[in-house]
């Protein structure tokens, strides 16, 4: 029985996968198991930061795993405690909570909102956090509760209650929600990926911010895609200028390895106490190395350079045959085209290169290290299959 077969049979049947086995990769590029040649502008969906096999990456995870692999949070580790440090020291934050993923990422700052809410108020009246819709805050039971899409409040209910979905384009829903005064946060996507990679507008998010002040709520930014270098800032939020209470991110920030965080600013650095929340494999010693070597190398050279490459899809996409827009910051891009989203990706990877979609949309987010080459040949081949 080959790969695909033995996937078939064993695996859940939870993916819609390409007809593409890949074995191996180094940087944007990943070979399959017949050798062919891909240049990939998916990183894992949005996870290989530094691209397959970085070198870089690769040693610090090697020497951590010959050190100590795992030992549990009832215990003291230094790839922990320094990855916290660096975060912090590079956001303003003041605390972070490691977990496993985006949406335990998203739980703990759920959470965290809620517990604050009832530590000032005195009781749970305040419990309810508004969200966007269209927004995307991952699959668990209460994240898809907060997610905006009606597609993914089905066949799984009854879903966590609390949370209400207000317009990503009109911040007055946010002040209708927020003057009722049972809302302890408001939950924000920069750029709503899963949603067609769209970002809010800077007036937008200026409002909500001012309604958010105003009505004593917290505001969570889910920066679990757009962290870590992917939209030309080391999280989004700063480039929006205001500083959050609570951010949530994973993908990128591991560079490969399982690893979500919720960072907590001064509002909110005490909420949470021993015992209130935990994970057994957050802040894996082995996790955390790795992304000690990816955020230590996000530097202000590498996010310039990853907006001059989000330019440069930007302009070679706009206007071109068979694409009716594009959307995104830094090397996070949505192209809305005339054919089918689908249609385009099988054809891209038939041709050797590996995009994905969102929403209806092709969907854009290479390694932050893909080299101008191996972009321009991507989007050249890109422009083709969009076109044919």
């Amino acid at each position: 029985m080959d790969i695909k077969e033995l996937d078939k049979t064993y695996v859940a049947n939870t993916y819609g996968r390409a007809d593409v086995v890949f074995v191996r990769g180094s940087g944007a590029e990943v070979y399959d198991d017949r050798g062919r040649r891909y240049i990939d502008l998916g990183a894992g969906i949005a996870v290989n930061a530094f691209g397959l096999a970085d070198p870089v990456w690769v040693e610090a995870v090697t020497a951590q795993l010959s050190k100590l692999q795992h030992m549990s949070n009832l215990y003291y580790t230094a790839p922990c405690a320094k990855l916290a440090e660096v975060l912090c020291r590079r956001t303003g934050m003041r605390k972070v909570f490691f977990g496993n993923s985006g949406a335990e990422a998203n739980e703990c700052a759920i959470k965290t909102a809620r517990k604050w809410a009832f530590d000032k108020y005195g009781d749970e009246s305040r419990s309810t956090i508004i969200t966007l819709k269209n927004s995307f805050h991952g699959r668990t039971i209460t994240t898809l509760a907060a997610t905006g899409q009606d597609v993914f409040h089905t066949k799984f209910g009854p879903f966590t209650p609390g949370f209400v979905h207000a317009s990503a384009q009109d911040a007055s829903e946010v002040r209708a929600f927020a003057q009722k005064g049972n809302c302890c946060a408001v939950m924000l996507e920069l750029v709503q990926g899963e949603g067609g990679v769209v970002p809010l507008t800077r007036e937008y998010v200026d409002e909500v911010v001012d309604i958010a002040r105003e009505h004593d709520m917290l505001i969570i930014v889910d920066e679990v895609q757009t962290g870590n270098g992917r939209t030309g800032s080391l999280y989004a939020y700063q480039q929006f200028g205001f500083m959050p209470d609570l951010v949530s991110t994973a993908k990128g920030l591991g560079g490969g390895l399982p690893l979500g965080a919720c960072l907590m600013g001064e509002r909110v650095e005490h909420t949470l106490s021993a015992g209130d929340h935990g994970s057994t494999f957050g802040g894996n010693p082995v996790s955390c190395a790795g992304a000690l070597s990816i955020i230590g190398r996000i530097d202000d050279a590498l996010l310039a350079d990853v907006r001059r490459k989000g330019e440069f899809i930007r302009r070679s996409l706009e206007g071109a045959e068979g694409v009716v827009s594009v959307t995104g910051m830094g090397l996070m891009v949505g192209i809305e085209c005339e054919k089918p989203a689908g249609e385009v990706v099988a054809a891209a990877i038939a041709r050797g290169v590996v995009p994905l979609t969102a929403h209806g949309k092709v969907r854009l987010v290479p390694p932050l290290t893909i080299t101008d080459e191996q972009l321009a040949e991507a989007i050249e081949i890109l422009k083709e299959v969009i076109k044919a």
